[in-house]
């Protein structure tokens, strides 16, 4: 199986696309929160791959024009010079720029984040640099309280040995526990309310013990957080409102 990833426009949205090529008879296309999907057999030439690039952009089309809330996590946000970023009870003043620059940066002093955005870099990837920026910025504001409330609860519940804790942007899930005892959260969880932020928590220290979703994992979170499955519910539902 191999993958890449490209975009595509649709509905007037940059959409990005992860192609899979499996062994499989038919073509399928797919839409989640992150990326359009397209599945197609193994060893197609490269017409029958843009004909269907075609097709699955006529298809997400219709698919938003159907269901517009689909369109909601592709709807980048351009951000400018005054706007006020609210993150939890954290606000941030953004003072942005375009300039003459090789790469982009970022920065924050006080309660302003400064955006240096490099002018040749197309506007749309300008404008995915930018999220990363207020991702990695924001990231290192509240990775100091994250960490000890990480700290925090493993004190109180499963005392297991902490290799690293680490806050990135990630869309394809809240948080995740290696093999290797490293605990990551995404930087998405941060909009979240504290207690959804501390189920998130509890959720990958639990996985320290049981690195599975077993019913003894489970019942491990039970234990801790009788009422996790409202937590879960909330990430549900307002899962495309917690993003830069």
């Amino acid at each position: 199986m191999k993958k890449y990833t490209t975009h595509i426009t649709a509905s007037g949205l940059e959409v990005p696309v992860e192609i899979t090529f499996e062994r499989r008879r038919d073509t399928r296309f797919g839409i989640t929160p992150k990326r359009v999907t397209l599945r197609m057999p193994m060893g197609v030439n490269p017409d029958y791959i843009q004909r269907q690039l075609f097709e699955l952009q006529q298809w997400v089309h219709k698919v938003m024009l159907e269901k517009p809330a689909l369109r909601e996590p592709f709807l980048g946000k351009i951000y400018q010079t005054g706007d006020i970023l609210e993150v939890g009870r954290r606000r941030y003043v953004l003072d942005v720029t375009i300039e003459e620059r090789g790469s982009h940066a970022g920065k924050l002093i006080g309660d302003t984040i400064f955006l240096q955005l490099s002018s040749q870099s197309a506007p749309a990837h300008r404008t995915r640099a930018a999220k990363t920026l207020l991702s990695r910025v924001v990231a290192g504001d509240f990775y100091p309280e994250i960490r000890r409330r990480v700290l925090d609860w493993n004190d109180r519940t499963f005392r297991q040995h902490i290799k690293s804790i680490n806050l990135k942007y990630n869309h394809s899930n809240w948080g995740s526990c290696s093999a290797h005892n490293n605990i990551n959260l995404s930087t998405r969880l941060l909009f979240a309310p504290d207690e959804v932020q501390d189920y998130v928590i509890l959720h990958e220290l639990a996985h320290l013990v049981e690195l599975n979703h077993s019913d003894r994992f489970w019942a491990l979170v039970e234990g801790h957080m009788p009422d996790y499955r409202d937590k879960e519910k909330w990430l549900k539902t307002h899962r495309a409102r917690c993003d830069f």
